[in-house]
């Protein structure tokens, strides 16, 4: 998320490509987007005006999910990224820090430059 402030171009990219194409989604989990924003004032507000976001609320299961982990950004992207109903292979979880999910049960787009 902060990414997109920093002028990513794969994450400008990305943005593109669920506006422009059918069947393409992001997901912003509100935990790490209240992360995001304590890093980078303004990053919430700016990417929830996005219409091509979707901001995924903490929801029961979601708040069960982040109380077992260390962090809150982190356990709700990985629990958003888990298969459900809406999703049944689950979400991909981009990233400019591949690293950090490594040996975590999520796939990875790595953003780096």
């Amino acid at each position: 998320m902060l990414a997109a402030g920093r002028g990513n171009v794969l994450v400008s990219r990305l943005i593109h490509r669920v506006h422009a194409e059918a069947g393409w989604f992001l997901y912003a989990p509100s935990c790490a987007l209240v992360e995001a924003d304590r890093a980078r004032p303004g990053t919430a507000e700016h990417l929830a005006a996005l219409p091509g976001i979707t901001i995924l609320d903490l929801d029961l299961p979601a708040a069960l999910a982040v109380a077992r982990q260390e962090t809150w950004a982190a356990a709700h992207s990985r629990y958003a990224a888990q298969p459900t109903p809406d999703r049944p292979d689950g979400a991909v979880v981009a990233t400019t820090d591949p690293g950090r999910w490594k040996g975590e049960p999520v796939r990875v787009l790595d953003l780096g430059t």
